[in-house]
């Protein structure tokens, strides 16, 4: 573990002044002089403290090169005219999910980055570019990547040293084709499950979720050095707090019901629940940046207390998160997020901008944020040191990235993407997820001599496999989108009888085992709140295919691969065995290994498994606690 950050920040902070102070009388701020005009500035000597260097750079910005350092553009908005990376002075661009090149390759991905990265170089003091990209479970957006299981599932693992080798992997593909930042991991912790973002939680327990904060130190490593390196990003503890925590129909956001919600507590649970696993992100892994949630805080312990969001929320933000904790990172803001603030853009920007936010994902209006924070500041409303503060913490990431040696893309990973060795890791992780609910009977572990009759479209559906962010933002059905192996492909490469029906319509006669695989389709964030066009309850296909074939064939097993739990309370007792598999990935065969024995089930449910969705929310250590399964629950088997 590296030292705690809250020691960092205050070294940090008063090197960086007394830097700066050194740097005053050598380099005038006003002088803005061309680099060239002079020996090899600070701020470019590699041996000197990033503190001493963030100083150097600093004292030498414009107002104008400083709020470009602030701002972020989606690649959709500048592709056509890139020339605005080098006119803004942009400090970022990312891509947002399904936001790839025509060439969504490993190539394809670096020769864009490092075409925008050459903009940036172009600039008079030549900052190079921070690249932002959703690695959620993998490097998803990447057609050919490795697919990991959705953190719902690695928490059902209960293995953090898993966890941050699945993310090493992850930081190692996703910088060989050029971004150096991931907008991962989730630490939220996911309080209700009608959220459509649960499986983007490691569970419902903070105690769970600090556990695995270990996935920090898989992208960014352990030491700051390793952030330099090839094979690591620079991680995003998101969503800054409290954002698996709001109260169902509280949310304003278009149809959503739950997602960009209030959470509406007091402020021991919000300390002991939604914050605590920024605390270990920060104080144990010295995590990079952080993302403040769509979502707003209300307190209950608090007289007249009103919804706040939390791009405008100060008091978390800067006087709990940046002081409090020592935070020494940069907040980078959600997608278009200040623009649910009250108030004109102007106010929404200064809101944001005092509150503690430092960079700002403005996808389609880059110009329009630098304009309007520019003036804010000319006018005395946004203060310099605000400012200052903001792009220190930019800048010191862009130096510990090793980015102003190394601005371009370091290709010699790529040749590990979807290697037979990280698809190895996926499929280990799938195995350690898969939790068995219900074995009656001895019914798991297959065997590879019984004929067995597969049932359900997810059994064959890497899209519905993978779930949400996978190649696109919501994701999508079938197996065209990305290479993997289905869990019906699975179970082929060990059973020498199998037969598969999607609709049950084949006959069932001669089968010893049936397997019905139910489950969800993809979603994304809000998109899957129950309420907006989601239910936790099966589907009637699902439904059918369970009365079928369990009342078909001797021995029945039923595997959920599903984001979340699902109510299956009144089809239990027509199933001689139980699986969650979660949404497993490309990895299908990981299943398939726990089916036949060849791994042992050693899986734990990582939220509490309601008996009806009415039952929801419900959480471990709640009043009159009565679900289906408890948190925690899973039944093991022999190898």
């Amino acid at each position: 573990m590296r030292t705690l950050s809250r020691r960092r920040s205050s070294r940090f902070a008063g090197a960086v002044l007394a830097a700066a102070a050194l740097t005053a009388t050598a380099v005038p701020a006003a002088s803005a002089a061309p680099v060239t005009a002079e020996r090899t500035p600070a701020y470019l000597n590699a041996r000197l403290p990033v503190a001493q260097r963030v100083a150097d750079l600093l004292g030498r910005m414009t107002l104008a090169e400083k709020v470009g350092q602030m701002t972020q553009a989606e690649r959709g908005a500048i592709d056509s005219s890139q020339q605005q990376i080098t006119d803004l002075a942009l400090g970022s661009v990312l891509s947002g999910g399904g936001s790839t090149p025509a060439d969504n390759t490993p190539a394809g991905w670096a020769d864009m980055v490092d075409g925008y990265q050459s903009r940036a170089l172009a600039t008079r003091l030549h900052i190079p570019l921070l690249y932002g990209v959703d690695s959620v479970h993998g490097h998803n957006n990447l057609v050919g990547a490795t697919i990991f299981p959705h953190n719902i599932g690695l928490g059902a693992t209960r293995d953090p040293r898993l966890v941050r080798e699945v993310e090493h992997i992850t930081a190692t593909e996703t910088r060989a084709t050029g971004p150096q930042w991931a907008f991962a991991p989730c630490v939220c912790v996911a309080r209700d499950d009608r959220w459509g973002r649960t499986y983007e939680s490691f569970g419902e327990d903070p105690k769970l979720v600090q556990q695995m904060t270990t996935a920090i130190d898989g992208f960014q490593g352990t030491s700051p050095k390793d952030l330099a390196k090839p094979d690591h990003v620079l991680a995003t503890a998101k969503h800054f707090a409290g954002d698996g925590d709001t109260t169902y129909g509280t949310s304003t956001s278009g149809t959503y019901t739950t997602d960009q919600g209030v959470t509406i507590t007091d402020w021991q649970h919000f300390a002991q629940v939604d914050l605590a696993p920024y605390v270990t992100a920060v104080q144990q892994h010295d995590v990079g940046s952080i993302m403040p949630s769509f979502s707003s805080v209300q307190w209950t312990d608090r007289p007249g207390s009103t919804p706040v969001k939390m791009t405008a929320n100060k008091e978390l933000l800067t006087d709990v998160l940046k002081r409090k904790i020592g935070f020494d990172g940069f907040l980078i803001s959600d997608w278009e997020a200040i623009h649910q603030l009250p108030g004109d853009y102007a106010t929404q920007v200064r809101t944001a901008v005092n509150a503690g936010v430092d960079m700002f994902m403005e996808p389609y209006s880059a110009p329009q944020f630098v304009s309007t924070l520019t003036a804010e500041v000319q006018a005395g409303r946004v203060p310099v040191s605000r400012i200052d503060d903001a792009v220190s913490r930019i800048l010191k990431a862009k130096f510990e990235l090793g980015l102003f040696e190394h601005p371009y893309t370091d290709r010699s990973n790529a040749g590990t993407i979807g290697s037979p060795q990280h698809r190895a890791v996926a499929r280990q992780a799938v195995a350690e997820s898969q939790v068995l609910l219900k074995n009656s009977g001895g019914a798991l572990p297959l065997k590879p001599s019984q004929k067995i009759y597969v049932a359900g479209v997810n059994a064959d559906d890497l899209g519905n496999q993978a779930g949400g962010w996978t190649v696109t933002w919501q994701g999508q059905s079938g197996n065209t989108s990305f290479p993997g192996t289905t869990i019906l492909q699975g179970i082929q490469q060990v059973a020498r009888n199998v037969t598969y029906s999607a609709d049950a319509s084949a006959p069932t006669a001669g089968a010893d085992v049936g397997v019905v695989v139910i489950g969800e389709t993809p979603y994304a964030e809000g998109v899957g709140d129950v309420g907006n066009g989601h239910t936790l309850n099966i589907s009637a296909a699902d439904r059918a295919n369970i009365d079928k074939v369990c009342g078909a064939i001797k021995t029945c097993v039923v595997l959920d691969v599903a984001g979340r739990p699902q109510i299956v309370t009144d089809e239990l007792g027509k199933m001689d065995a139980f699986v969650m598999s979660w949404l497993p990935g490309s990895e299908g065969a990981g299943v398939a290994d726990v089916l036949f024995g060849k791994k042992p089930f050693t899986g734990k449910l990582s939220v509490s498994w309601p008996r009806s969705e009415a039952q929801e929310p419900i959480n471990i250590g709640d009043r009159n606690y009565d679900p289906l399964f408890p948190y925690g629950y899973g039944l093991t088997t022999r190898r």
